[in-house]
Parts: structure tokens; sequence; C-alpha cells
């Protein structure tokens, strides 16, 4: 016991100097301080959009923000080996936020499944999602649970593909969908207009399956630089993507710096090891896709 003990203690006194000395900012500590929490609806499998009624037929109202976790604790911290680690139910949608806004980065995070899933999606794949470039009012997509953002998608069989969210669009390089296929992301094709007011409505998939067996912890990377981004899974490129914009009143509108939502949506998942650092240019390796 204590081999172990000492093992654990060294873990984590090797983590925290590989942060610190790599100007890494940690964002999960075990009382969730860099974040806001904004719960939902539990939606059902009739959902389609409209605003969720009671079973009087009355119209009901979202959870909000930075209310309701302590009864449903769909986010709660935990500790594996002293480091923090957020549990997602995923019984509310919803999302924790940085309060913070961030512009030119490279985030880093580990993710893991759980085993529940809840309806609305007993009988789907579990899912997920990081929200970046995430600004305006909580709720503002199809969901009402979330904000205007644009999603690296964490999805079972999925992680990496691209998503927009309310009137977000996007540029990636991929394949030219045909028929009822989506476009397949790929850094050897050009860019292709995804999103609001585009013809190709939104969603891309990612170029290869990088995703780890279930139990085990992934890796993601998310680089951000002035609208351009890159979503790395496990060390994989998975999509390139640039000239991230928003619609309003039919005008595109940069969206290049945004707070990040890590969803709740249906689905148990863990979060660990969620770190941050400013950077002032693209990686030398990442900059040729642009």
């Amino acid at each position: 016991m204590l081999k172990a003990f000492i093992n654990m203690f060294s873990f984590t006194v090797l983590f925290t100097s590989m942060v610190q000395a790599n100007n890494w900012q940690p964002l999960l500590d075990e009382n969730l301080s860099h974040w806001d929490t904004y719960l939902s609806y539990k939606h059902q499998p009739s959902y389609n959009g409209s605003v969720p009624k009671d079973e009087n037929g009355h119209i009901m109202e979202p959870i909000g923000l930075n209310t309701g976790n302590d009864k449903y604790k769909v986010f709660t911290m935990l500790s594996e080996n002293n480091i923090p680690v957020l549990k997602v139910s995923g019984e509310v949608y919803g999302a924790v936020t940085t309060k913070e806004s961030f512009k030119n980065y490279h985030l880093k995070l580990k993710v893991r499944w759980g085993d529940k899933k809840w309806q609305p999606r007993l009988n789907k794949l579990m899912d997920s999602g990081i929200l970046y470039h995430a600004i305006g009012e909580h709720g503002a997509e199809y969901f009402r649970s979330w904000m205007l953002s644009q999603e690296f998608q964490i999805m079972q069989g999925h992680i990496g593909d691209y998503w927009s969210q309310a009137t977000s669009a996007i540029d990636v390089r991929a394949y030219l969908p045909e028929a009822i296929m989506n476009p397949v992301a790929d850094e050897s094709q050009p860019f292709i207009n995804v999103g609001t007011n585009e013809k190709i409505k939104g969603f891309v998939l990612r170029k290869e399956n990088f995703e780890r067996p279930k139990g085990q912890w992934n890796e993601l990377e998310l680089i951000c630089f002035e609208g351009q981004s890159i979503h790395i899974v496990n060390g994989g490129i998975a999509m390139v993507l640039r000239d991230s914009r928003y619609v309003k009143n039919g005008v595109s509108i940069p969206l290049i710096e945004g707070k990040i939502q890590l969803q709740s949506e249906a689905a148990e998942v863990f979060y660990k090891e969620v770190m941050i650092k400013e950077i002032n240019e693209l990686p030398e390796k990442y900059s040729k896709f642009f």
C-alpha cells in the first residue's frame, strides 16, 4: 500500500510539474471553479425542437444557469490518483461552460465513456462534445441546451466530427458528399463550406475512427488560431477547419473566440486533465494545412 501511495504521489507531482513547465493552465479542480453549469431539460424521444411542455400542457422553463445541479447531480467532481475528474451523468441536457473566453489556444483533455444512457438516446450511440468559440445565450440551438458555437463531436465511433451549433458555419477540408452521403474530412482535400447559409448543412464526418476501446481514456486536442482549428484524436488529425463564422440577419460574422462547453447529452462520460494554453501562431506541423 505504501508503494502504491508513493507511485500515486509521484505521478501527481510529475503531472503538475509538466503542466506548469509548459505554461498549461489546468481548467479542472475539485470545485469546478473555472466553470458555470447550465441544465435545460430531460428531453424525451418525442422532442421536435419546440419548447417542452409538462403533462398538463404547460410550457416548461429550463432548469437554468448554476442551479439544479445539487438536485440532479449531472456534474460531479471525483478524484483519480489525486487528479480531478469530472463525471457528467448525462441525465439532463446541458453543459459546463468556462467562465472565461479564449482566443488562439491549444486545448487538451482526456475523455472516456461511462455505462449509463438516458432518454432520448437509450438506443443510440453515447454522445457528448466540446463546443468552442461559444457566445451568446445558453439554449440557442435545436435542443435549447447550448450556446452558438462550433462543435468538436464526442460520440462513439465519431470522435472528431464537426457539427454546427445554432447559426455557425465554417470551412472544412473534406471530400464532397453525394446523394445521402456526408462529407468526409481529409486534409488532402480542398476546403468546403459547411453550416448556416451554405449548401452543406452543418455536419462533417471525421477522417478516421481514432477512438480507443470503451473504458480507455482518449486524449483530445483542439488547436484554434484566428478562425482556423484542428481536431486531433489520440494524436491523429481528424479534421482541419478554417474561417469560423456565424450568421446574423443574413450577414456572416467572424467567430474566433468565446467560451468552451463540455456537453451533457444523455450519456455518462468522464473528463480529466483539461488544460489550455495561449498560442501566438499555429504549430509548424499543422500550419501547412492552411
